[in-house]
């Protein structure tokens, strides 16, 4: 089906002639996310630095188009109508970073286990439990990503961002409204360009001792070899005290293997939803909205999405508002 006209093609058509850094038009969002859905947006663009990033940002609002920033779309899902707008993918020109002493200053676009391990290699210890999360530290730090209860704000000492006029921000940890799985840049428009974190020192052979461990369970427990987003769910504090967490409660459910069309509920961990091979996103919408349904029938709680939907219209929602609801 061809996608329908965006409103604003002409000024997209004119930005694509601009010299700021790779631009691809038509660009289908299957291609940059993990899960491997999502129908075309009218740009994708690069930026060659983050003075560029802030000029796409300054033009878009400009211009009244749509605009989404990503990083690998590790925890997205796009519509299968794509996107009428601009999608920034901060890619290698933001992979910069620098140790010093127990200071690491890294750029957004740095994917998480390269970090985790570089910060190994230096003797510094606390990425430990980021080194097999997906994805890069933008979308980690926006997320307060992380696993085995901890979290990247836990050693955050400032994030570097960018508001929707183009104005390059600083955020002390105090100001970055650091909660579980959230954070003020999920409510403030600003996009994270960089972050500075502070690491206790550690043995490197500790260090890598548990990273390999870690690596290790997550390929068991895993299904990594198809596409997925990682967890869908969010734990909760009342969810995981009463029935435990959200993987758990799921196969509980008797939900394991749960499919809609190509989507299904792994049969290998249950809070992962994989794309079998062709999968729509309304197909997912309705899986997730599915599961959530049956779970809160059982145990009356309503569980919240980690994975955050994406509208054609730039909208961005964690993905349980954008499912059918029963």
């Amino acid at each position: 089906m061809t996608p329908p006209a965006s409103p604003v093609s002409p000024l997209l058509e004119a930005l694509s002639q601009e010299d700021i850094g790779a631009v691809r038009v038509h660009a289908p969002l299957a291609d940059y996310c993990t899960w491997r859905m999502g129908g075309p947006a009218d740009l994708l663009v690069e930026p060659a630095s983050a003075a560029h990033l802030a000029r796409i940002l300054a033009w878009c609002r400009e211009h009244g188009a749509p605009c989404v920033v990503i990083g690998e779309g590790s925890n997205l899902l796009f519509d299968d109508a794509g996107l009428r707008g601009v999608v920034v993918r901060l890619g290698p020109a933001f992979a910069s970073l620098h140790i010093q002493g127990t200071r690491i200053a890294a750029d957004a676009g740095v994917h998480v286990a390269d970090l985790a391990w570089a910060a190994q290699r230096a003797g510094l210890a606390g990425l430990e439990h980021a080194v097999g999360i997906p994805g890069t530290l933008g979308g980690l730090v926006a997320m307060n990503g992380g696993s085995r209860r901890q979290a990247i704000g836990d050693v955050i000492v400032r994030v570097s961002a960018v508001d929707h006029t183009g104005a390059l921000l600083d955020f002390p940890c105090v100001a970055c409204g650091f909660g579980y799985r959230t954070s003020v840049f999920q409510r403030n428009g600003c996009i994270v360009v960089g972050a500075e974190l502070d690491l206790p020192r550690g043995d490197p052979a500790a260090i890598k001792a548990a990273m390999e461990a870690d690596v290790a369970e997550r390929e068991a427990k895993f299904p990594l070899d198809l596409p997925s987003c990682g967890s869908v769910f969010k734990n909760s504090d009342a969810m995981y005290a009463a029935f435990g967490p959200p993987g758990k409660v799921i196969e509980d459910t008797q939900l394991k293997g749960l499919t809609v069309g190509q989507c299904q509920v792994s049969s290998k961990h249950a809070n992962f939803f994989v794309n079998l091979g062709g999968a729509s996103s309304a197909d997912m919408l309705a899986l997730i909205g599915e599961v959530r349904a049956r779970v809160c029938e059982r145990t009356g709680i309503q569980m919240e999405c980690e994975v955050r939907y994406v509208s054609p219209q730039g909208a961005i929602m964690p993905a349980h508002d954008a499912a059918p609801q029963p």
